[in-house]
């Protein structure tokens, strides 16, 4: 089984046991998270698409660490006028496990 869900504006295809990189939450190290926002839906046989979510399914998740991503560079220039700048950026991650998928009740 697994499922879309869509978590802060990026959407990830789960399965349980996937770890996920998802943009910092702000919970602690070892809370269960509920992801509601369930897109899509299958257990091999059955697909459940919603409208836009699938009402009743949910995914919960378990909050491994938090940590910062690889850094990013990012560069201006604009030629024959000596300017150059050059930033850093490194993003702050959560690490999920995924730990169950259900889907609703009918």
């Amino acid at each position: 089984m697994y499922a879309v869900v869509k978590i802060q504006g990026f959407q990830f295809r789960v399965r349980e046991g996937d770890r996920l990189e998802v943009p910092r939450l702000g919970r602690q190290v070892g809370d269960s998270v509920e992801l509601d926002d369930v897109l899509m839906l299958s257990d091999g046989a059955d697909v459940a698409v919603g409208t836009p979510t699938v009402s009743g399914a949910k995914v919960t998740a378990s909050v491994l660490r938090h940590f910062r991503g690889p850094k990013i560079l990012v560069g201006k220039y604009k030629k024959r006028k000596d300017y150059r700048r050059l930033k850093g950026h490194r993003q702050d991650l959560t690490e999920l496990e995924v730990v169950g998928i259900t889907k609703a009740s009918e």
